[in-house]
């Protein structure tokens, strides 16, 4: 699993410090702020073991990403949020479905989040996005959708969990409950997680198991 850098491994480095990454390493942006506020060196260990400065950063699924297809909803509530996401998104080299909502004016989360999972589930898109103020009612509505595996995530266990044990394929956020750099965070470690397979295969295979003879009865 390429291995991420977050503000947290960053709290036992001194003020004006190094800390040396490996090649492969994506560094969050909120490591990126961070190390930037206290002045922290982030260096890259080369192939043949010397560190060099750290450059721009690269996107979560990179090189690859720049193929991918991000699908993006939110009612009223997560629209704000939704658009802070979308340019960070696009510069870690997504291309953005965006399905709305595109203002502040009252809407239904259910209708976003519906159309978020059936892009996925689709084909339209790899994975979703869906916010709202809470996240919870949005994760309950994709989940609906057959074949949609919806996670309400708030930090970097939670996000890494879902994709990592349950094959996520739909994250939901509370855009009233978590900042936007904390979000921002959460998307970035939810992006470059793989799911493990394994043991986890086969409970994620249960899941569909449900689905499909609740679809019979």
């Amino acid at each position: 699993m390429r291995p991420v850098v977050t503000a947290a491994d960053l709290e036992s480095v001194p003020p004006n410090g190094e800390l040396t990454v490996s090649s492969d390493a994506l560094i969050t942006p909120l490591a990126r702020e961070e190390a930037a506020r206290r002045g922290i060196t982030l260096r890259v260990a080369s192939e043949e073991g010397r560190a060099a400065p750290s450059g721009g950063m690269a996107g979560p699924g990179s090189p690859g990403a720049s193929a991918r297809v991000l699908a993006i909803g939110a009612d009223h509530g997560g629209f704000e949020l939704k658009e802070h996401l979308k340019q960070h998104l696009r510069d870690w080299g997504y291309k953005i479905l965006d399905l709305g909502t595109d203002g502040t004016a009252a809407v239904d989360y259910p209708d976003f989040a519906e159309a978020v999972g059936k892009a996925v589930v689709g084909g339209e898109a790899g994975l979703g996005i869906v916010l709202d103020s809470a996240g919870i009612g949005s994760s309950i509505a994709a989940n609906k959708v057959p074949g949609v595996r919806a996670a309400l995530c708030y930090d970097r266990a939670t996000a890494r969990n879902s994709r990592e044990h349950n094959d996520a394929n739909v994250l939901t956020l509370g855009a009233k409950l978590v900042p936007p750099e904390v979000a921002r965070e959460i998307v970035a470690v939810w992006l470059s997680t793989p799911f493990a397979g394994g043991r986890h295969q086969r409970r994620v295979d249960k899941i569909r198991s449900i689905e499909e003879r609740s679809a019979k009865s």
